[in-house]
């Protein structure tokens, strides 16, 4: 199991001292150059991982505040769309991954992008479309069990939770982020000793990746419980 955060909540130095892994935000909202992303896998350790969040022209539409705060300017975009924008924002985010040597890209997708046929229908045919040279995984919000299952199943897709909330439905390995339930939440001991229970009863590897404001204490505290398991 890898333990790490959402992005870097200190700098690239100290986290590299205390952890292995990082989910790198940048992609999702305005990707790095390619020569930035050379840059910090050289400026890392050899075993360290980098898993990437998908770039937001992929699976956000251009009406979402994220675009505003990356200062982007599109027409049309996200929901999986079958269009040249799309495809363009995957190029750019595989490119990246390649450069990070990363093992896995998540899709997160708004509250917004429901499991209507059309966008379940365009899901299948953007994972038809592209390599498979990564783990994929997916975060919906809002969908019915019965269709992540479905869709994750066909797709080959990591379903992805907050493991507070829900419980993953689908995947060889487990993908937890932890959103802290609004953000500003400092996990309790009990609660990360729940958490440590939690993945040893699912009996497979994975990754926790903290998400809330005090993510890199919390994912300190954690790494050190499952330590000493």
């Amino acid at each position: 199991m890898k333990v790490g955060c959402c992005g870097f909540p200190v700098s690239m130095k100290k986290y590299f001292e205390n952890f292995d892994v990082v989910e790198v935000q940048k992609t999702f909202y305005k990707p790095p150059s390619p020569e930035t992303a050379r840059k910090w896998r050289n400026i890392a350790p050899d075993n360290f991982e980098f898993t990437v969040k998908a770039w937001q022209v992929i699976t956000h539409p251009p009406s979402s505040p994220t675009y505003r705060k990356a200062k982007l300017s599109l027409s049309d975009g996200g929901f999986f769309k079958p269009i040249k924008e799309v495809f363009e924002a995957w190029e750019v985010t595989r490119e990246i991954a390649r450069e990070l040597r990363s093992p896995l890209v998540l899709f997160q997708t708004p509250k917004s992008f429901r499991d209507s046929e059309e966008n379940i229908r365009n899901m299948i045919e953007f994972f038809s479309s592209i390599e498979r040279e990564f783990i994929f995984a997916f975060e919906p919000r809002g969908w019915k069990k019965e269709n992540v299952l479905s869709v994750c199943r066909e797709l080959d897709l990591i379903h992805v939770v907050d493991p507070f909330l829900s419980d993953p439905l689908y995947g060889d390995i487990f993908y937890f982020r932890l959103h802290g339930f609004d953000y500003k939440h400092k996990y309790t001991d009990k609660e990360l000793q729940r958490l440590s229970e939690k993945c040893r009863e699912l009996g497979k590897g994975g990754y926790v990746m903290f998400n809330n404001v005090h993510m890199f204490d919390d994912a300190v505290r954690f790494r050190k419980l499952v330590e000493k398991a």
